[in-house]
């Protein structure tokens, strides 16, 4: 069923578009960027650009196609279907997720062998191995988020619907809502409530492991010196495994939740 999930996806169109403006945009972004800025380390604009993409068109992606097909199955019946054979829901639930990130997988590394080949021409270029394991902790995340919003969802539109208002809220509104509230609150106050803010958006969460994961912690100013210590700790090594985990299980706990009590009516 897992393959089968896969074929269904590569077909579609909509992961047809996507692949296509995400490797262009991947490779022209690091080849420009490789061109234009010398080859050193810490945290450049070819680093910051990289960033970027990772945090803004992936999530984008997987909220909208994820979410419109699984919202696609309970739309057109199939789900109904699907509840008539001996198919637990947690099953089908699994089997959605490992499809949609293998297919995401796919596309990611597919932009990086051919930012790698291309590279190779103008005399090489470096992408540090934690972009790539960062990549796939975004990507197991975002497609378990992608599958709660289209359980909830009425049908595709309304689960696209949701899918940008997700994304707009993680990306976009998140930094307003944060000044907002420093302009009522006293700035210890404000530090303690960011810190607690982002553990509670996973683009923040990404945001903050990057830097912590390329010992460029620096860059986030003095006020995160003490958590990003923290998270260098043994204990903060199992905290922060906890909070990735909690990402990933409990959006496909509660979409196997909503699912089974969807087809239970």
């Amino acid at each position: 069923m897992i393959r089968l999930e896969c074929k269904q996806l590569v077909r579609s169109k909509w992961v047809q578009i996507v692949t296509v403006l995400f490797v262009v945009i991947f490779i022209s972004i690091l080849m420009i960027q490789h061109l234009a800025m010398p080859d050193v380390t810490g945290f450049t604009r070819q680093s910051a650009s990289l960033l970027n993409i990772l945090l803004f068109l992936l999530p984008l992606f997987m909220l909208t196609i994820g979410s419109m097909n699984i919202a696609s199955d309970v739309e057109t019946g199939w789900f109904g279907l699907l509840k008539t054979y001996p198919l637990k829901v947690r099953h089908y639930t699994m089997t959605k997720y490992i499809a949609l990130c293998s297919v995401f997988s796919g596309i990611v590394i597919l932009a990086i062998s051919m930012a790698l080949l291309i590279g190779g021409f103008l005399g090489g270029i470096r992408l540090p191995l934690y972009f790539v394991l960062l990549t796939v902790m975004m990507i197991m995340i975002f497609n378990a988020i992608s599958l709660l919003i289209g359980s909830l969802a009425k049908n595709r539109l309304h689960a696209l619907a949701i899918g940008l208002g997700i994304w707009s809220l993680f990306t976009l509104l998140y930094s307003y809502i944060v000044m907002a509230i420093g302009t009522v609150v006293a700035e210890h106050i404000l530090r303690k409530l960011v810190m607690v803010l982002m553990h509670l958006n996973p683009l923040e969460w990404i945001r903050f492991s990057y830097f912590l994961w390329s010992k460029q912690t620096a860059v986030l100013g003095p006020a995160f010196y003490d958590i990003s210590t923290f998270y260098q700790t043994l204990v903060g090594i199992g905290v922060y495994m906890l909070v990735t985990a909690v990402w990933i299980v409990l959006p496909l706990s509660m979409t196997s939740i909503v699912l089974k009590n969807r087809g239970q009516k």
